[in-house]
């Protein structure tokens, strides 16, 4: 965990103490919200919730989880799913790359009830958080990559959780076809190559 998402931590953990039993999480995509909702519908037990037809009977008196809010969902289950939240043994979990004040909202009602919403922001993924995920990406494909090969990587790429996995699998990959070990060089290989083909299409 890094300074990036100290704080969305921090405000997940005081469940079930959210103000009205919500919480939105918001940031841009691929700094890990999914990740940390997921985590805290597991702790908690939480109902994990189709955005497109939420069942709101599900999500009577217990914890409840709805991903990327901001992407549409039906008004009136979402009315109910936020007044349900406060109501004993009851929460409600949002995540959404907006805040709750910009999502499309035609019910008076709802409208108010978004714009009162808690939110906690996740920034982009900072240096210890994307070394980490770096880290654990090579792991899984046991993989140890030279210590000089992580600070080369992190001056260089997306900040993005996603972008990270794609681009340690891109390096695994050219280093089977090749024959070659992991080093900064390879790594340097595969991010010009990037920026070559990311240059044909402008």
């Amino acid at each position: 965990m890094g300074p990036s998402n100290a704080h969305a931590v921090e405000r997940l953990d005081a469940w079930p103490n959210w103000h009205l039993g919500c919480l939105a999480l918001v940031g841009p995509e691929g700094v890990g919200k999914t990740h940390l909702a997921q985590g805290w519908a597991a702790a908690h037990d939480a109902v994990v919730l189709d955005r497109e037809a939420p069942d709101v009977g599900a999500a009577a008196g217990r914890p409840a989880l709805l991903e990327d809010v901001d992407r549409g969902v039906d008004e009136e289950a979402l009315f109910h799913l936020i007044n349900m939240a406060g109501r004993e043994g009851g929460g409600l979990l949002l995540t959404a790359r907006t805040a709750p004040a910009a999502w499309p909202a035609a019910l008076p009602d709802l409208r108010s009830r978004l714009n009162a919403l808690p939110v906690v922001e996740i920034e982009e993924p900072d240096d210890e958080v994307l070394e980490g995920v770096l880290r654990k990406f090579f792991r899984e494909r046991n993989i140890r990559p030279p210590r000089d090969v992580y600070p080369f990587l992190l001056r260089r790429m997306q900040r993005s959780i996603p972008y990270a996995r794609d681009l340690v699998r891109r390096i695994d990959e050219a280093a089977d076809d090749e024959q070659r070990p992991i080093s900064r060089m390879l790594a340097r290989q595969i991010l010009e190559d990037e920026a070559e083909n990311l240059d044909l299409f402008e």
